[in-house]
C-alpha cells in the first residue's frame, strides 16, 4: 500500500512535456498556451478601447459642428491627456482598494479560522460537497487543510466570500501606468490624421475621413490584439470592436449635428 502511495506521488511530481504519449501509444493534444496576466490585459484593452472611442467621438461631434482642425487638435489632445491621467489614477486607486479590502477580509478570516475552526471547517466541507465531492473525500480534504492554517484561510476566503487572497506580487502602480500608456497610444490614432495631412490638404472633411480610417484601423488592431491575448477568433473580435467604436462615434456625430442644426446652436 505504501509502495503504491509513493509511486502515485512520484507520478504526480514528475515533470511532463507539453506533448505526451498515452499508454496506448497515441499522442495527447498539445497543452494550450498560457495567456497574459489578466489584470494587464484588462488595463490594455479597456483603456485602449475607451481612448479610441472617446477621442474619435469627440472629433465626430466637433466635426459635426463645423469647427476648425485647430479646435480638433487642441480639444482632442487636452481631452486625451486629461482622460489618460484620470484613467491611470483610477486604475491605480481601484487596484489598491481591492488589495486593501482583500487584506482586511483575510484578517477577518484568520480570526474565524483561529477562534471558530469547527464551523469554518463544516462550511468548507459543505462547499466541497456541493461541488460534487463525496462526503468522505470532502472530509479528507478539509482535515488535511486544517493542518495548514494559511492554506485553510485562503480556501475559506474563496469558498465563503468568493475573494482571492491578496497577492504580494501585484503592483497597482503598474496597472495604472499600463492604463495611462495604452490610453495615450491608442487615443492618439484618430488625431494623427489632423497632423499627418497638414502639408497635403486644408480640407477638414478630408482630415475627418482620415481620422475615420485611422480609428477603424486602431480599433481593428486592438480587437486582433485582444483575440491574440485571449485566444479568440481574430476576425470576430476585430469586427465587434470596430462595431462598438463605430456605434459610439455615430451617436456623437449625430448629437453634434443635431445640436447645431436642429437645436439652433449656430455660430
Amino acid at each position: 500500500m505504501a509502495e503504491n502511495s509513493v509511486t502515485s506521488t512520484a507520478w504526480l511530481l514528475r515533470e511532463e512535456d507539453d506533448v505526451e504519449v498515452c499508454g496506448d501509444g497515441t499522442r495527447r493534444r498539445e497543452r494550450p498556451k498560457e495567456l497574459w496576466k489578466g489584470e494587464i490585459v484588462k488595463s490594455i484593452v479597456y483603456a485602449g478601447l475607451d481612448a479610441i472611442v472617446t477621442c474619435f467621438s469627440l472629433i465626430s461631434s466637433i466635426s459635426a459642428g463645423h469647427l476648425s482642425s485647430g479646435d480638433v487638435l487642441v480639444l482632442g489632445f487636452a481631452n486625451l491627456v486629461a482622460d489618460g491621467i484620470s484613467m491611470g489614477c483610477g486604475d491605480y486607486v481601484s487596484a489598491t482598494t481591492e488589495q486593501d479590502v482583500s487584506a482586511k477580509e483575510k484578517t477577518v478570516t484568520e480570526w474565524d479560522v483561529t477562534n471558530r475552526s469547527q464551523p469554518e471547517q463544516v462550511h468548507l466541507l459543505r462547499k466541497y460537497q456541493k461541488l460534487g465531492m463525496s462526503a468522505e473525500d470532502a472530509a479528507t480534504v478539509v482535515n488535511i487543510f486544517s493542518k495548514y492554517k494559511d492554506i485553510l484561510v485562503d480556501e475559506q476566503m474563496m469558498a465563503q466570500k468568493g475573494m482571492l487572497p491578496p497577492d504580494k506580487e501585484d503592483k497597482p502602480w503598474k496597472n495604472g501606468l499600463v492604463t495611462f500608456v495604452s490610453f495615450i497610444v491608442f487615443g492618439s490614432a484618430p488625431l494623427l490624421s489632423f497632423i499627418i495631412l497638414i502639408p497635403f490638404t486644408n480640407s477638414d472633411t478630408v482630415k475627418f475621413i482620415g481620422a475615420c480610417v485611422l480609428s477603424v484601423l486602431a480599433l481593428a488592431l486592438l480587437g486582433i490584439a485582444k483575440a491574440k491575448i485571449a485566444g479568440q477568433n481574430y476576425a470576430l473580435s476585430a469586427f465587434v470592436t470596430v462595431l462598438y467604436g463605430a456605434t459610439a462615434a455615430a451617436a456623437a456625430y449625430a448629437l453634434g449635428w443635431t445640436l447645431r442644426n436642429v437645436a439652433g446652436l449656430e455660430e
